[in-house]
């Protein structure tokens, strides 16, 4: 725990806290041809004044994520961006003590290279300053803790009165629940490039196609450890991440919650290349919550052959991102 903020997000005692919250943010490694990277200073209004991070900021329901970094370097930056890349997913939690909330911010970093634009701060926004560092640089001012990690730097403790305001909360229409998730999915394979897939139990969207292993992430999880717990409970399987493939958005604005109440759905997905070394047999557990009727590993030429989701089907490459 570093001040409000952990680097890696981890489980803590809630103790006086009475709720969590979840957001998912989406930003931007832009670098010159110095080596140096730009990075924004909080303003005064907003959680961390006075610390530097990557710009960025917070999703807007429906949004994906390489859209969202886009606008977001428009709006606090003043330059046009395009994404050309995925750099990581990381996850960290920061304690608003005075509030009595404990927030989990999942955070997509991509790779963006300048397309236009004149440079400046938003300072009735999230940014009073913006500055070109080198690491060494870098490393002299106060950073966020997702910042310093992605710059190979230390991780140092923050201000004791940091954070302050809450982050800005999206306010849902009446008529609808608006619900965002993130969740994080695995391509699968063992040393014989079999690919592991789950199929979806009756009851749930997509009942009977075979789908990516992973799900939604527990709130101070990191995505690619709720990935390998996911693992465990859906197949019964021992895995390590190998790389991040791609970030994938869904959006579903007709689906129905509980009780047949309208749900309006957007799920943030990472997927992850996932090599498993020592593979056994694919049996579910009882901690997959039900959704998952069975597990099985297939050989490449199989694979091809079967009735799968749309995400399963882009990541074994039927179809491209």
């Amino acid at each position: 725990m570093i001040d409000g903020v952990t680097g890696r997000a981890g489980r803590r005692e809630l103790g006086e806290l009475v709720e969590q919250r979840r957001r998912i943010g989406a930003y931007g490694v832009l670098g010159d041809a110095d080596g140096r990277v730009l990075l924004a200073r909080g303003s005064a209004g907003c959680p961390y004044p006075g610390v530097w991070q990557l710009p960025g900021g917070g999703l807007k329901h429906a949004e994906h994520p390489a859209a969202a970094v886009v606008r977001e370097f428009a709006e606090e930056t003043g330059l046009a961006v395009r994404v050309t890349g995925v750099r990581d997913a990381v996850a960290d939690v920061a304690t608003f003590r005075d509030a009595g909330v404990i927030v989990h911010t999942d955070r997509l970093v991509f790779d963006v290279e300048a397309r236009g634009g004149e440079l400046r701060p938003e300072p009735a926004g999230g940014s009073d300053e913006l500055r070109w560092f080198t690491p060494d640089e870098a490393a002299g001012v106060p950073l966020m803790p997702f910042t310093a990690e992605l710059l190979g730097l230390p991780v140092a403790p923050l201000p004791r009165d940091l954070p302050r305001a809450l982050p800005p909360a999206h306010a849902a229409p009446p008529a609808t629940d608006r619900r965002q998730r993130f969740a994080a999915y695995g391509l699968v394979t063992d040393p014989a490039d079999r690919v592991l897939l789950t199929m979806i139990a009756e009851g749930y969207p997509g009942a009977g196609r075979w789908h990516l292993p992973g799900g939604g992430t527990d709130h101070g999880e990191q995505p690619a450890a709720g990935l390998l717990r996911e693992l465990v409970e859906e197949a019964g399987q021992l895995g390590r991440v190998v790389d991040l493939m791609a970030v994938d958005n869904l959006h579903n604005p007709a689906a129905l919650g509980p009780e047949g109440r309208p749900l309006d759905w957007h799920s943030v997905r990472v997927i992850y290349r996932v090599r498993v070394d020592a593979p056994t047999e694919a049996v579910v557990t009882e901690l997959a919550g039900g959704s998952t009727a069975r597990a099985a590993w297939f050989a490449p030429e199989r694979v091809s052959r079967l009735r799968m989701t749309e995400v399963a089907a882009r990541a074994t490459g039927r179809s491209g991102w």
